[in-house]
């Protein structure tokens, strides 16, 4: 193992984290609208909306992130879409992550018991209301740990988009790879700056259930 040319290329690659750090948080925080979003379609009490929500979760999760990206970059100029290879990464990905996390959040609200909601509402409260200060704070208790299931998942995914030559961790492995012919010294270097990210982000998220859990 060539650990000389490893400390070497090293600051490179940490660079290539600080894009990957940047596409995961933007990710995650189009991912969580879009989730939220398609969880209120799922419970909506007016049919087109449910229908629009199962529309959206089948088809995002049943076609590979990788085909939606392409899709995306490489077809979006035909119809008038033009984005460079970041913002299809981040809005791609995004999108794809949203279709998961709808699912989350939608198991969270309704394994709620009913008879919170009809206590509520007996109380006086309105839809809205019950929603918000009855069920929702409940529901994040549950939702928390599988959201950061979901942030895991779409950390690891951000590698798709080497696909479309978005200069982060696994783009820069492979463009290493290129000019040193040491596959595993790059691919290592890369992983282990993943397991780093993907660590912290597990302490955080433990972290922050310990606080829901508390409140």
């Amino acid at each position: 193992m060539d650990i000389e040319l490893m400390l070497k290329v090293y600051p490179f690659f940490l660079e290539a984290a600080w894009v990957t750090i940047l596409l995961s948080v933007l990710t995650a925080i189009l991912g969580l609208t879009c989730g939220a979003l398609g969880a209120a379609a799922r419970l909506s009490r007016f049919a087109v909306l449910r229908f629009l929500g199962a529309a959206y979760v089948s088809v995002f999760r049943g076609t590979p992130a990788l085909i939606q990206l392409f899709i995306l970059y490489f077809g979006g100029p035909q119809i008038g879409i033009q984005l460079d290879a970041f913002e299809a990464g981040v809005i791609g990905l995004g999108i794809n992550a949203g279709a998961y996390m709808t699912e989350t959040i939608r198991g969270a609200i309704i394994s709620i018991d009913k008879g919170q909601r009809e206590a509520a509402r007996t109380l006086g409260l309105s839809q809205w209301q019950t929603m918000y200060k009855t069920i929702l704070p409940q529901a994040a208790r549950l939702m928390v740990r599988p959201l950061g299931v979901n942030l895991n998942m779409l950390i690891k995914a951000t590698a798709l988009v080497a696909a479309i030559s978005v200069v982060e961790l696994t783009y820069t492995a492979q463009r290493y790879i290129g000019s040193t012919y040491k596959p595993f010294e790059m691919f290592l270097l890369a992983g282990i700056l993943y397991m780093i990210i993907i660590y912290l982000t597990g302490r955080g998220v433990t972290w922050l259930d310990r606080k829901v859990q508390i409140t």
